[in-house]
C-alpha cells in the first residue's frame, strides 16, 4: 500500500509544481520572443515564435488561462507588426495567414487544457472511490494483531483501481489470530465482487467457528452460493492459537515460506494438495483438505504471497521471481523490523520485474510475538 501512497504523493508534487509555474512559463516565452524580435531589428519578423506559448499554457494552467495566453499572444503580434514593417497589403496577407494559424493552435491548446482538467477531475474522483472501496473491503490491519506482528504490501496491477482480485485479512478472534490470503481467478469488477464474498464470509466464520477447517468450509459454501459457476479462489488459511506453532490450511494457493532468524528458508508444502475454493464439487468425497501444524518460533517469519509475486517475470531473461531464494537474506537483514523487511522484498521484486507488475500482488509477513507482561504498580509500603 505504501507504493500506492508514494505514487499519489509524486502525482501531487508534480501537480503542485505545475501549479506554481502557472502563467510564468508561457508568459516568459512570449517575453523572450518579443525581446528577440526587438533586438533582431525591423528586417526580421520573429513574432510567429509566440506560437509556443499556448501549448505551454495548456500543460500548466486552466483552459481559461490558456485562452488568455492565446489572446495575449495574438495582440502582441499585432502590436509588433508595424515595428516589423508590415504595412502594405501583401504583408498584411502574410500576417493574417500567420495569425489564423496561431488562432487554430490556440484553440486546440484550449481544448487540450480543458480535456486535461476534465480527465484530472475524473481520475481524482475514481481514485477517491477506489481508495474508499479498498479500505472498506480490505480493512488494513494494525501492525500488531493479538500476539502476531505483521507487515503487508498490496498493489493492484490497475493503478487507478487500487483493488483487484487478490485478498487478505488478519483477525484476532476468540480462537486465536486467524489469517487468510487468496487470489481470485480473473480481474476487474467481477474479481472484486468475489473478493468481497470471500472476505465477508471469512470475517463472520472466523469468530463463530471453532476449527480452521470449519471456517474454510463456510467460506467455500458462501463461494458456491454467491460466485458464478466456474470461478474459483486459491486460498491459504492460517491460525495462531498455540505458542511456537501455526496451523495452516491449503486450498490450492502458493505455498507459504518460513524464514528463520538466520535467514534460512523452508517451503511449507501441504501434506495433500487440494482444489481452490469454489471447485469442491470436482473433488470426490466430503473430507476436505487436511490442516497441518508447523513450528513457528518467536523471531521466525511466515511469508505469504499471491501468485503475482512468484510469477513476476524479468524483462531481461523472462525468468520468474525466485522468492524462496531471495526472501531469506532480505528478511534477515531487516532484523525485527517487519515493515523494512517487506519493503526490501517488494523493492527487490520490482527490480526483478523491471519496475512494473502485470498482476495484483499481496505480500504478507507474519511473526509471533508474545504479549508483553502487564506492569503492576509496586505495593504500597506497610505502615510502621
Amino acid at each position: 500500500m505504501k507504493i500506492v501512497w508514494l505514487r499519489k504523493a509524486l502525482q501531487r508534487v508534480e501537480g503542485e509544481y505545475l501549479a506554481r509555474m502557472g502563467l510564468s512559463l508561457p508568459l516568459a516565452s512570449i517575453g523572450l520572443v518579443v525581446v528577440a524580435d526587438l533586438i533582431a531589428g525591423q528586417d526580421h519578423f520573429l513574432t510567429p515564435g509566440i506560437v509556443v506559448a499556448p501549448p505551454l499554457a495548456a500543460i500548466t494552467v486552466t483552459w481559461r488561462r490558456t485562452a488568455f495566453v492565446g489572446v495575449l499572444g495574438l495582440l502582441v503580434q499585432a502590436a509588433l507588426a508595424p515595428y516589423d514593417g508590415i504595412t502594405d497589403i501583401p504583408d498584411h496577407d502574410v500576417f493574417f495567414g500567420q495569425a489564423f494559424a496561431y488562432a487554430l493552435v490556440s484553440l486546440f491548446s484550449v481544448y487540450i487544457a480543458w480535456r486535461r482538467e476534465t480527465g484530472a477531475k475524473a481520475f481524482t474522483a475514481i481514485a477517491s472511490v477506489a481508495e474508499a472501496a479498498q479500505h472498506a473491503l480490505m480493512r488494513p490491519p494494525a501492525p500488531r494483531v493479538g500476539p502476531v506482528r505483521l507487515a503487508v504490501r498490496y498493489v493492484s496491477a490497475a493503478d487507478a483501481a487500487q483493488i483487484g482480485g487478490d485478498l487478505y485479512a488478519v483477525l484476532e478472534t476468540p480462537h486465536g489470530v486467524r489469517a487468510l490470503i487468496g487470489d481470485v481467478r480473473g480481474k476487474g469488477l467481477p474479481a472484486v465482487q468475489t473478493s468481497a464474498v470471500v472476505l465477508g464470509a471469512f470475517r463472520e466464520a472466523a469468530f463463530d467457528e471453532g476449527g480452521l477447517d470449519t471456517v474454510a468450509r463456510r467460506v467455500d459454501t458462501s463461494v458456491g452460493r454467491h460466485v458464478s459457476t466456474g470461478d474459483f479462489i486459491t486460498a491459504l488459511f492460517a491460525q495462531f492459537d498455540t505458542p511456537g506453532s501455526v496451523e495452516l490450511l491449503h486450498y490450492g494457493h502458493v505455498a507459504p515460506l518460513r524464514v528463520a532468524r538466520d535467514g534460512r528458508v523452508e517451503t511449507l508444502d501441504p501434506p495433500e494438495p487440494w482444489a481452490p475454493l469454489g471447485l469442491a464439487d470436482l473433488v470426490p468425497g466430503d473430507a476436505g483438505p487436511v490442516a497441518w501444524r508447523v513450528p513457528l518460533a518467536a523471531g521466525d517469519v511466515l511469508v505469504l504471497c499471491t501468485d503475482g509475486v512468484i510469477e513476476a517475470r524479468s524483462p531481461l531473461d523472462g525468468t520468474f521471481y525466485p522468492l524462496a531464494e531471495r526472501v531469506g537474506p532480505l528478511v534477515a537483514a531487516a532484523g525485527h523490523d517487519l515493515d523494512a523487511a517487506v519493503e526490501r522484498v517488494f523493492a527487490d521484486l520490482l527490480r526483478h520485474a523491471g519496475g512494473s507488475l502485470s498482476d495484483d500482488v499481496v505480500l504478507l509477513l507474519l511473526t509471533p510475538q508474545p504479549r508483553p507482561l502487564p506492569v503492576h504498580p509496586p505495593d504500597p509500603p506497610l505502615p510502621a
